[in-house]
């Protein structure tokens, strides 16, 4: 019986597409057949998607059975090649590759398979005149960004997940600075949050929008919220229990602005300096649409929470000059990168680009809250345990989070 080391080794040993280099191959647009080999339960949870992707479930028992009969390549008759095989862990796809291969047919395996492709996380520097350096780190497999900004050796991360805290406290030390912050936007519910795995790890403040305490926040956090929404000039005091509405990092100053309607706490974060500001939208606003209402409140309650968000949107961020930079915190296939590879883009595209931004609030209401796509997976044990409120383990935690995220409105 072959074991596990074994059927790794020989995946080793077959043409195969490194997880780094499958982003650009799914937004080229080239046509490719994904066979995944996976159970049909799996591959209906996620499976790969993309222009030019047609993906196909052939379950890898049936190449075990074809090897005994020979009739391998009758499993992919009418599948077009170039076909990427791919499966949980890179093996089973690599053993049908190997079976393709030898029947002449066009293949090659996803190496690492789907669990590979979920721990890829890339990072790129903002190309835009800011006085802060920000990074973006980007999870290929969900569309999920999050951001680092440093200045004067201080370091904030914004939205981070749990499966990567090590990494921004790794960026952080070797960029010599000491990480204050590890911000969230939301209440999440598509990935596990990294704020308390962060604050655990390092000398970083959970910071977490205040609304997040009527949701039944139950964990020791700092609170920020919008001073301009209680009605006050001056900034709260800067304790556990007040919420403040700006937070410094080195020599820069993160303002806090209230964006209700993807959630009751959502938050946006604005930086000045340099040419314009720069927006960290959370779940508020993407460069293909805006938040879906619904996950918080429900069907019931999804129109109410559509047209806070249009006052929202209206009031709150399209005030904003048409050069503010617009950073989400999530994307979608259709979202098309900057020259830099990053995601994001200026106010004043996404005013011309979205009809969202331009509908009344009757017709807003009615777009946001129809033909929603499919909540995201888990979505409320995922919350549960962003709350505070429910003990995931990381292995619990990664498998929550895995699929699509879900959280937008296309336009």
């Amino acid at each position: 019986m072959t074991d596990r080391s074994d059927a790794a080794d020989a995946a080793d040993e077959t043409p195969s597409i490194a997880p780094d280099a499958l982003p650009e191959r799914l937004q080229s647009g080239d046509s490719m057949t994904v066979l995944d080999v996976r159970d049909r339960d799996e591959f209906e949870r996620w499976h790969l998607t993309g222009d030019g992707i047609e993906a196909i479930q052939v379950p890898h028992m049936k190449f075990v059975q074809a090897q005994a009969t020979g009739d391998v390549a009758d499993l992919v008759t009418d599948l077009e090649e170039p076909i990427l095989a791919v499966c949980g862990h890179g093996e089973a796809s690599a053993h049908a590759v190997d079976l393709l291969r030898d029947a002449g047919i066009d293949a090659a395996n996803l190496a690492g398979g789907m669990d590979a492709w979920a721990d890829l996380y890339r990072v790129r520097e903002l190309d835009i005149d800011a006085p802060a350096r920000v990074l973006q780190y980007d999870r290929p497999s969900s569309g999920c960004l999050g951001y680092a900004i440093y200045s004067g050796g201080e370091a904030a991360v914004i939205d981070p997940l749990r499966a990567f805290a090590d990494r921004y406290d790794a960026d952080a030390t070797d960029r010599d600075a000491a990480l204050t912050y590890a911000i969230d936007t939301h209440v999440h519910a598509d990935h596990v949050s990294g704020v308390r795995a962060l604050a655990d790890r390092t000398d970083a403040t959970a910071v977490v929008p205040e609304g997040a305490t009527e949701r039944g926040l139950a964990f020791d956090a700092m609170t920020v919220g919008d001073a301009a929404e209680r009605g006050s000039e001056t900034p709260a005091s800067h304790t556990q229990q007040d919420a403040v509405d700006e937070l410094r990092i080195g020599d820069v100053t993160l303002t806090v602005l209230a964006t209700p309607g993807h959630t009751t706490d959502s938050i946006s974060l604005r930086l000045e300096g340099g040419d314009s500001p720069i927006l960290f939208t959370g779940d508020t606003l993407f460069l293909e649409g805006v938040g879906r209402p619904d996950l918080e409140r429900g069907d019931d309650g999804a129109a109410a929470a559509a047209e806070q968000l249009y006052e929202t949107l209206r009031t709150r961020l399209l005030e904003h000059p048409d050069e503010t930079t617009v950073a989400p915190g999530h994307y979608s296939d259709a979202a098309e990168p900057r020259d830099d590879g990053t995601y994001a883009a200026r106010l004043g595209a996404l005013r011309d680009r979205l009809d969202a931004l331009s509908m009344d609030e009757a017709a807003f209401v009615a777009h946001a809250t129809s033909e929603l796509p499919p909540r995201p997976s888990n979505y409320e044990r995922i919350v549960a345990a962003n709350l505070g409120l429910e003990d995931v383990d990381a292995d619990t935690a990664f498998e929550l989070e895995l699929g699509p995220n879900n959280c937008a409105v296309a336009d």
